[in-house]
This record gives structure tokens, sequence and C-alpha cells, in this order.
């Protein structure tokens, strides 16, 4: 009990110290929308992308964790200017229930549309950091991804996810990077809508509590 207050309590110091309002998460996706709605509202650009989701989603128009695995793992494979070991079927689990807003488990258009934006958007981060062009970013070019991305990491903060994401050597990988973004987005996200007065500060309840780490 005395090593989990301990482990609990530097939690909160680390968070303690950042102001959240520096934070820059992503707006959450659209709620899902009838295809009637789709079909008279979007953009020729919108239904471009939504053939493609048809194609990738299949006959359910939804995507699974196994699915998305299969999909960023293909696309990935044709990047070999960014170092990575492949997206895991957890990383791939996480973002799935990170971006699940109506909790069927799987990414429907507008939540996969949201992620496929976002890494692509990192994706240019990564690169641009990758200043040595080792297909990696080291821990000295982190901290200016991380900013550039969003999120202004204190030092405590960068440093545990170092610890989570990178290599022993502090080096982290393409699906360890947008593993770790989409997950810090979508907690900064949570964070400001349960910020209700916006004064940086949340209340929650064990229930609201495990919904939002044990579905993540």
């Amino acid at each position: 009990m005395f090593m989990a207050k301990r482990l609990i309590g530097g939690f909160i110091d680390v968070i303690s110290n950042i102001d959240p309002a520096q934070f820059v998460p992503s707006d959450p996706p659209p709620p899902r929308r009838p295809a009637v709605y789709a079909e008279q509202h979007e953009s020729d650009e919108e239904k471009q992308f939504r053939r493609v989701f048809q194609q990738l989603a299949g006959d359910d128009m939804e995507v699974s964790p196994t699915e998305l695995m299969d999909i960023l793992n293909r696309i990935i494979a044709k990047h070999g200017d960014l170092k990575t070991d492949g997206f895991s079927i957890e990383s791939c689990r996480s973002m799935v229930a990170v971006m699940d807003s109506d909790s069927t488990g799987k990414l429907g258009f507008h939540e996969f549309k949201h992620l496929w934006n976002n890494i692509k958007k990192w994706q240019g981060v990564y690169k641009s950091y990758d200043t040595d062009g080792s297909g990696l970013i080291g821990a000295d070019e982190l901290p200016n991804a991380f900013r550039a991305a969003g999120f202004p990491l204190n030092d405590q903060l960068f440093q545990m996810l170092t610890r989570r994401y990178s290599d022993e050597d502090g080096n982290m990988d393409f699906d360890n990077y947008i593993g770790c973004l989409v997950r810090l987005d979508a907690m900064c996200r949570a964070f400001k809508t349960l910020d209700k007065d916006n004064n940086g500060t949340i209340k929650v309840n064990i229930q609201e509590w495990l919904q939002l780490t044990m579905y993540s």
C-alpha cells in the first residue's frame, strides 16, 4: 500500500505541474450520421475517402482492431524511411478504444477518418524531426516533436512517456510515436470535456475513472 501511494503521489505531482491550456488536442470526431445525410452534405474529398473506407472496412463499414493493424502495417511497409517493428494488436486495440466515441468496439467512418488525418499529420511531424534520417526520433529530438504535435511536455512527463514508449536508448520508432500521441491526444480531449469550468482540474467517480483508464 505504501508503494502504491508513492507511485500515485508521484504521478499526481507530475500532472499537477502541467498547464492543460498549453496542450492542443484535436477536435473530437463528428457523431455518426446516416448514409442519406452523408450523400447530401459530404464534399467530393469526403465521398472519395468514404469509397476507400468501404474497401478497407468491408461489409459492416467498421474497422476492428485487427483490421486497423492490417491497414496500418500494409501502409507503413511502403515507407522505408520510417523505422518501425509494426503496429501490434494491443496498440491497435488501444487506438480503437480511445477513438471509439460510440462504444461499438470498432471505428466507423468519421472515427477512422479522424484517426487517419491525425496519423498523416503526425507522420509529417515525425519525419521533420528525424533530423539525422535514421527513421527514429532520438531522445534529443523528441521534446520538439511532441511540442510540434501540440503537446509541450514538462521534463517529468516527458521522462515518463519515454520510459513507456521509447527503447533503452531513448529513441522512439514510428508506431510507438503514433500510439503515444493517439492516446495522449484522446486523454487531453477527455480532460477538456470533463473540465466543465475550465479551471484545469476535474473530479471523477470510480466508474468514470475506470472507464477512462481501462478502456484506452
